[in-house]
């Protein structure tokens, strides 16, 4: 790579491989396309929404040589083909350097390529370096484009030598009692340039500068497996410090790092020790110099306010305990205790890179009930995953009880036997007025808060003396990440089941993505690459997938197990600690991240330790077959949902280590290790002979001819040519035969929808998706659901948030709308637009926001034929198949579509015209 400089250079690394060009860029309108402008001039094109290691902007980012990334907008609507043919980088140390064009921390001179992503190549960057930088492009017809606006990143801890000392500190409090708080005073003499400070907080943290919290992110930081990484935050705290005194304050809470044994509810209990803070601050003056302050003796700690902290059971606070002004200069601590060293180095510090747990909605009360006297339930209208929040207004030592529930009792009561009981949050007042608190380390799932204490302010005449509750709020937390998605159709029935399995991904979009967000909390890892295109359609998950990776490397065993939950914070027993269909998310998903952002550093970082679960699953198996784990889990049987009843496991786990084998091939041919590759093939043919020998029958069924059996084998091209008309018969025939009705489980839904529509039986998923009078998403709808549940018949004993079977939003983007990644170009680089019109529905809007800009498909049918528009981003090219009978006469702003500008190359398939395409705006008019 190069480093400085400012000639020409050849950024290697990454995918921004590329050829120097000199200044005039002669060679810069290589490439094809380019039908946006052919003469001299400023480029149309501008690079927009800059990202440095998968994020905007970010501060914190773990490695020296991050990656950069731009898309590409264009000015002229109109314009169709554009392409990069060539970019340029300038990386400065200000940004007043930045402004006047001086990149002297890294300059890539102009490199053909149209990749818009690429690997920093400058001078050396050390920790907590601030770097700004801005790229420019020529595109097809040699114009040069205006330089972007600039972003900017920061430099994390890159070594832990560069913590400057900072030492684990522990409160020294005992177990079981309050929780413990934290001070350092910080003496600042001079004019402040820029002030971070980096946190860990075991097992969570909330960071306050001079009394107020610098951070909108919550529940900091995510869970891990804490005996071996540990994330921290940077803050940038430059406005709170002032010259003079300042105060850094700090109070911890217990999370997943340690689950204490109490007589509240609690999935698990468990502990990797006492609750800890590791902290260091560093200030640059404008006068050039650099102080730190880090953790160590020196800070203060003493018992704070919350008295009571379970990640499941609740959590307590007693304003009293909080001592008045203990964030801020003017409070004195004297009577506090240093705070006590911890032994040993701890575990590694990697800064957050995925996007931060925040308050991300608002829900007010829908209605409010007294199902006794003094006793009043408020209704948010909506299940979700957070925490209450109340004003109160009470005499001192007053108590307020607040217990959330998804279901009400047949009194009108809270009802918790679903989710775990009991649990509950309490807050006692201070008696100062009006006072404001919610919960900090703990959350739930719920739709209803039963208040017992205190009463609404409107009933207050009725029970003179008691606390007044003047707002009750719900609190939505989930992962910050950007919403990318958009969907819309003239089915209400479809709208609302998009809408009911969001509320279920939001919810349980954490720190991890869990199973639901008040039972368990935990990494099931199935959701990660069943649910993953679901997921990924509607928020960009780049960076979140990268923790969860990082979080199955941290659970794999020695002999190469990837556990079923992850991070692997307490150990199961039997099928529920190994699954092929859980385990196998840990190599099924890097690929996935491939195909959906083109980033192939998770299949470089993770190679190795996927190829050992791979093998760990051949040990497992016996003549080709692996017949354990748990199944097609939840499938709907005679019994009650749980393990696979009408699927054999053998058809799942071997179908699945079967993917594992195909997604290694791949991964090893992209990564040029051939003779693995070859190796890999020759596994797969064998294994798919033997499980077409073990469950194929001559009938064209797979096992016991259920759903999932003849689906999943089909999905994944396991089944004989000669045989895949009949499978598909089977497939169609297992649905129409059930009244259109789901039988398949969270392991073979997915499989079944993606065997119907790629089969072009669209109309199958359709009505699946549209029966009510029996297990579905209407049928849950119609029952209360508000958020999907984790049975489908949303049973009362079962969660009533989870988003394991959430799969439907694949089909309605991938399906219904036709916008699916093509493995020629990653990352939607290249990609296909296929709708799949359906007999009944009128239109169809939706939009994905990919790495390269905003893909969008929309389409109108009536009596006159079918409208069809597709959004094309700059710099990509697309196939797009116009559903017709007569592909002829298909036209585009009134002439064949064939001919239209951008318009590479036409064919025609049964029912299809197929169009290649470069980037721009079209619209297709095909007759009936």
């Amino acid at each position: 790579m190069t480093t400085g400089g400012s000639g020409a250079a050849a950024v290697t690394g990454g995918s921004g491989n590329g050829t120097p060009v000199g200044a005039g860029g002669s060679q810069a309108a290589a490439g094809t396309g380019g039908q946006g402008g052919t003469g001299p001039g400023t480029s149309t094109l501008l690079p927009t929404r800059l990202r440095v290691e998968l994020r905007e902007n970010p501060l914190g980012v773990q490695t020296a040589l991050p990656r950069l990334a731009w898309e590409l907008e264009s000015s002229d609507a109109q314009a169709r083909g554009e392409i990069q043919a060539a970019y340029e980088i300038l990386v400065s140390s200000s940004a007043e350097k930045l402004a006047a064009g001086e990149g002297d921390l890294w300059t890539s001179g102009p490199v053909v390529s149209s990749e818009s992503s690429t690997v920093y190549a400058g001078r050396p960057l050390v920790s907590l370096t601030h770097s700004f930088w801005k790229v420019r492009v020529r595109d097809g017809a040699a114009r040069l484009s205006e330089w972007s606006a600039p972003g900017e990143w920061t430099v994390a801890l890159l070594d832990p030598a560069d913590w400057g000392g900072a030492q684990w500190i522990t409160g020294g409090v005992a177990s079981g009692a309050p929780l413990p708080i934290f001070r350092r005073e910080v003496a600042v003499t001079k004019a402040v340039a820029r002030a971070i400070l980096s946190v860990c907080g075991l097992g969570q943290f909330e960071l306050r500068v001079n009394g107020t919290n610098p951070s909108d992110a919550v529940m900091e930081p995510g869970w891990t497996n804490f005996s071996k990484t540990c994330h921290y935050g940077l803050y940038d705290i430059t406005q709170q410090v002032t010259q003079g005194s300042n105060v850094i304050g700090i109070l911890l809470g217990n999370g997943m790092y340690n689950v204490p044994t109490s007589s509240r509810y609690a999935k698990f209990t468990g502990s990797f020790g006492p609750p800890k803070l590791i902290a260091r601050l560093q200030i640059d003056f404008t006068d050039g110099t650099t102080t730190s302050v880090v953790s160590d003796p020196s800070w203060k700690a003493t018992s704070g306010p919350i008295t009571f902290s379970n990640i499941y059971g609740g959590e307590d606070f007693d304003a009293r305990l909080e001592p008045a002004g203990w964030d801020k200069p003017s409070f004195v601590d004297s009577a506090w205790s240093p705070a006590t060293v911890v032994a040993g180095s701890g575990p590694a510090l990697v800064a957050r890179s995925a996007p931060a747990v925040k308050v991300m909605q608002d829900f007010m009360p829908a209605k409010v009930t007294q199902p006794q006297p003094g006793v009043f339930v408020y209704d948010l209208g909506q299940n979700l995953a957070g925490w209450p929040e109340i004003t109160v207004q009470g005499t001192a030592g007053a108590t307020v009880r607040l217990t959330p529930s998804e279901l009400l009792g047949a009194s009108g009561a809270a009802n918790q036997a679903n989710v775990g009981s009991p649990v509950w949050f309490a807050y006692t007042t201070k008696g100062t007025g009006a006072e404001t608190w919610h919960p900090r380390f703990s959350y739930t799932g719920f739709r209803y808060v039963q208040v017992e204490g205190a009463v609404p302010a409107a009933q207050a005449a009725s029970f003179p003396g008691r606390p007044q509750v003047t707002v009750l709020t719900g609190k939505f937390l989930h992962a910050s990440a950007e919403t990318v998605g958009k969907f819309s159709s003239s089915d209400q029935d479809l709208n609302k089941i998009h809408a009911l399995i969001i509320a279920a991904i939001r919810s349980n979009l954490q720190s991890v993505l869990t199973d639901c967000p008040q039972r368990e909390k935990l990494g099931w890892l199935e959701v990660s690459h069943l649910l993953g295109n679901s997921v990924a359609f509607n928020y960009d998950l780049a960076a979140f997938y990268e923790k969860i990776l990082r979080d199955m490397r941290d659970a794999q065993t020695a002999d190469g197990l990837i556990p079923d939950i992850s991070p692997e914070v307490t150990v199961f027993a039997g099928n529920f600690r190994d699954s092929p269909e859980w385990g196998s998310s840990f190599v099924v998903s890097p690929w996935f991240v491939y195909q959906m952002y083109g980033d192939r550093q998770p299949l470089d970082e993770h190679y190795a330790n996927m190829k050992r679960y791979v093998s760990y699953l051949g040990g497992k198996a016996s003549q080709n077959v692996i017949t354990y784990g748990l199944g097609d889990w939840y499938d709907v049987g005679p019994a009650a949902p749980g393990a696979s009843q009408l699927t054999s496991a053998g058809v799942t786990a071997t179908a699945i280590w079967l993917q594992d084998l195909e997604v290694l091939r791949q991964a090893a041919a992209l990564l040029g290790k051939t003779d693995e590759a070859t190796q890999f093939m020759t596994t797969e043919a064998a294994v798919t002979t033997a499980y077409n020998a073990k469950f194929l029958k001559a009938t064209g069924v797979y096992d016991r001819n259920s759903q999932t059996a003849n689906a999943m084998p089909l999905a994944l091209g396991l089944v004989p040519t000669n045989q895949r008309a009949a499978v598909l018969a089977s497939v169609v025939a297992s649905v129409t035969s059930a009244q259109s009705r789901v039988t398949a489980g969270d392991v073979g839904f997915v499989y079944l929808l993606r065997a119907l529509y790629e089969g072009g039986r669209g109309d199958v998923v359709y009505a699946l998706l549209k029966q009510s009078t029996g297990p579905g998403y209407l049928y849950q709808i119609n029952h209360g659901a508000t958020a999907l549940t984790e049975a489908w018949d949303a049973g009362p004993s079962s969660s009533q948030n989870h988003a394991m079977l959430g799969h439907a939003e694949e089909w309605l983007y991938r399906g219904l709308a036709g916008i699916n990644p093509d493995a020629a170009g990653p990352g939607f680089k290249r990609f296909r637009v296929s709708p799949q019109p359906q007999a009944g529905l009128t239109s169809v809007d939706a939009q994905y926001h990919s790495t390269h800009g905003l893909i969008g498909s929309s389409w109108q049918q009536g009596p006159s034929g079918l409208t069809m528009t597709v959004t094309v981003p700059v710099n990509t090219a697309a196939t797009i198949q116009v559903p017709t009978s007569n592909p002829p006469a298909v036209t585009e702003a009134g002439a064949p579509a064939a001919t239209a500008r951008g318009v590479v190359s036409s064919s025609s398939t049964a029912g299809a015209l197929v169009l290649q395409v470069g980037s721009g705006l079209y619209t297709f008019v095909a007759p009936p």
